[in-house]
């Protein structure tokens, strides 16, 4: 009886021993990783409460609290152990200094294999190497410049502004509402197609008809982010039972590549034929690419970088867009020294009450470019970027980085910082981008919209272009009126588009 007593008391010691351990290691975890940090399921209430709060006003408030850099460690088994960061000189390490140990790593390949496969938005190492350089060199090409300026002058004067056009209804002054995001997104889509496959798709026409295809693009994008956010093993088992997200990725894929496979036969075909006034050289160069043994590379391949092509083209500058005109809605002053800048350029032109911009006009628009700046500094497409430690690291503020630990860098944080923008760093100001009235840029670890370092966005001028000349032509024309009580709340996707689009009205000027 008296063993059996000893017993007992001996096993509430031993339990209440491993109960002490658990609170003292607990008590570690939460000075050691700043957010209540549970057992088996980690920090993932946090992260819950973030979503559903809103994912990038979570991390910009848990930044600020942090001094811009905090660990986020999420249930056992699951493959979320991020560096989350919003330190400029982090940024730089990651995109600059210490580049090579920053690959995007095989995690996100795996990810973002079913859709993205082997092409260049996918890759690391040298096959990235190899096939960078040889993008770059097509988008620094005069011919490139000439070929995507045509397609935006054709987009703009022959769809964008008829399809708004349209809208304006009663005795031709006050228009219909309208998702100025929703006409955005298949401008950029088919100017992307101009460029990518030679000829539009024409969604961005009278009537705004439903393209399968840039559903099942949407759809499949949508359904790989959320694989982000889930155990490898979750999202692995959902995809072998064809089940929820994985089963919409599944089919979306399938569409998206029977639809692929017949643009790039038209594509080819035009390569042969005489009329190639929009085919850019970028399908051109990765069909002469060759692969290590000297042999020209498959068609999926071809597949795999239009997809990354659609993807770089279609959202950012169209989400900039509807953001930039959600800013000017509430910044009138902005709007009129834009409309100001315009009409100065355009002087006493013949053409000035229905002008055509030419490159020369559009580089002129410094305080245009300020405005957009501005915008995607408080409104990136892409609110966050993700990489992947090599090897065993330390930032330059002493954060200590394991390998195989996903660096989280917040570009949505890092526009609300004070200490890197300033007591004013929440107000839209295009006038801090300028000096003597000219256009002055940031350092892109201070300002990574575009990326940096290495992997600098090929397309920034392009981007810019493309927005000014959009957003000139239609603020010369039309003075745009966001619809009262309109929601306006981000999108959690990889280009930060509006949950439910941006209505608008139309009037002429």
């Amino acid at each position: 009886m008296d063993l059996l007593f000893l017993q007992e008391i001996r096993t509430q010691e031993l339990l209440l021993g491993l109960l002490i351990l658990v609170i003292i290691y607990y008590m570690f975890q939460q000075k050691q990783h700043c957010l209540p940090f549970w057992p088996i399921i980690g920090m993932l209430p946090s992260l819950l409460l973030g979503l559903s709060s809103g994912l990038h006003e979570w991390f910009t408030t848990v930044l600020k609290n942090q001094n811009g850099t905090f660990r986020l460690k999420g249930p056992w088994l699951s493959s979320l152990d991020w560096v989350v960061t919003s330190n400029p000189v982090n940024i730089e390490h990651v995109l600059k200094t210490n580049f090579s140990n920053f690959p995007k790593g095989e995690h996100y390949r795996e990810i973002m294999s079913d859709l993205f496969g082997e092409g260049l938005f996918n890759l690391d190492g040298d096959e990235w190497v190899k096939q960078r350089k040889a993008v770059s060199i097509e988008f620094h090409s005069q011919k490139f410049r000439t070929g995507t300026t045509e397609s935006i002058f054709h987009l703009v004067h022959n769809f964008l502004l008829p399809v708004l056009e349209d809208s304006i209804k009663a005795c031709n002054i006050v228009s219909v509402p309208i998702d100025i995001q929703d006409i955005f997104l298949r401008f950029a889509f088919d100017n992307i197609c101009m460029i990518g496959f030679g000829f539009s798709l024409e969604s961005l026409k009278i009537g705004l008809p439903d393209i399968p295809f840039v559903k099942a693009f949407d759809d499949a994008t949508d359904a790989s982010l959320l694989r982000l956010f889930s155990p490898v093993f979750l999202w692995k088992l959902m995809r072998f039972l064809n089940l929820g997200w994985e089963k919409t990725l599944m089919r979306s894929v399938r569409e998206i590549d029977e639809t692929t496979e017949e643009y790039m036969q038209v594509q080819l075909e035009s390569l042969k034929s005489e009329d190639k006034k929009f085919v850019s050289g970028i399908p051109t160069t990765f069909i002469a690419m060759k692969n290590d043994e000297g042999n020209p590379y498959t068609d999926k391949f071809l597949r795999d970088n239009c997809m990354g092509l659609i993807l770089a083209g279609k959202d950012p500058s169209a989400a900039t867009l509807a953001w930039f005109f959600w800013l000017l809605d509430q910044h009138p002053e902005v709007e009129k020294n834009i409309l100001a800048e315009i009409r100065g350029i355009l002087g006493e032109r013949e053409d000035r009450y229905d002008p055509v911009f030419g490159p020369d006009d559009i580089k002129k628009m410094e305080y245009l470019h300020a405005a957009l700046s501005e915008s995607l500094r408080l409104y990136p497409p892409a609110a966050h970027e993700m990489r992947e430690v090599a090897e065993d690291d330390v930032f330059p503020d002493g954060t200590q980085l394991r390998k195989g630990t996903s660096v989280f860098y917040s570009i949505y944080a890092m526009g609300r910082t004070e200490s890197i923008w300033g007591k004013d760093c929440q107000e839209y100001k295009p006038e801090r981008w300028l000096k003597d009235g000219k256009f002055v840029s940031e350092s892109s670890y201070k300002f990574p919209v575009f990326n940096g370092g290495p992997r600098v966005c090929l397309g920034k001028e392009f981007a810019y272009y493309q927005m000014k000349y959009v957003s000139a032509s239609i603020i010369y024309r039309y003075r745009v009126k966001v619809v009262e009580d309109h929601p306006v709340v981000p999108k959690l996707a990889f280009s930060m588009t509006m949950k439910y689009g941006l209505k608008i009205v139309l009037s002429k000027r």
